[in-house]
């Protein structure tokens, strides 16, 4: 039986996140941010939050694991927020401690759904350096 979708949103550090990633890449998930590139980019003090949008079951390589395609807003070096997806093991997801009230789960996810994609904002920055 496949767990169903936690509908929440779920605050983590900067050490937390990179943790995720370290265990997305161990699984070899699909929808991850190199864990050098994140702490290259992400602000070290800063909050990320993930936002479970899709239950995600590789049928064609049944070793890996079921997890949780979330969509994540990340606040990069420059102080601006950036979207991205990050896999997330269900029991992983679930050990993130609840800590947001509804009011505030509401105004990330429009957050999210404005934020520049980390494609956009990797070109951007490239283009500003080389400017």
């Amino acid at each position: 039986m496949t767990p169903t979708l936690p509908r929440t949103v779920r605050a983590v550090d900067t050490a937390q996140l990179l943790d995720l990633a370290q265990e997305a890449a161990v699984h070899s998930f699909s929808q991850r941010l190199p864990v050098d590139w994140l702490r290259e980019h992400l602000a070290a003090e800063a909050t990320h939050y993930l936002f479970p949008t899709l239950v995600q079951r590789l049928t064609h390589r049944p070793e890996v694991p079921l997890q949780w395609r979330c969509q994540q807003l990340l606040t990069v070096s420059t102080g601006e927020q950036i979207w991205g997806l990050l896999d997330v093991l269900p029991h992983t997801f679930d050990k993130i401690p609840e800590t947001l009230d509804t009011a505030s789960k509401k105004e990330i996810v429009n957050r999210i759904e404005q934020a520049v994609k980390v494609r956009e904002w990797m070109e951007r920055t490239a283009a500003d350096a080389g400017s």
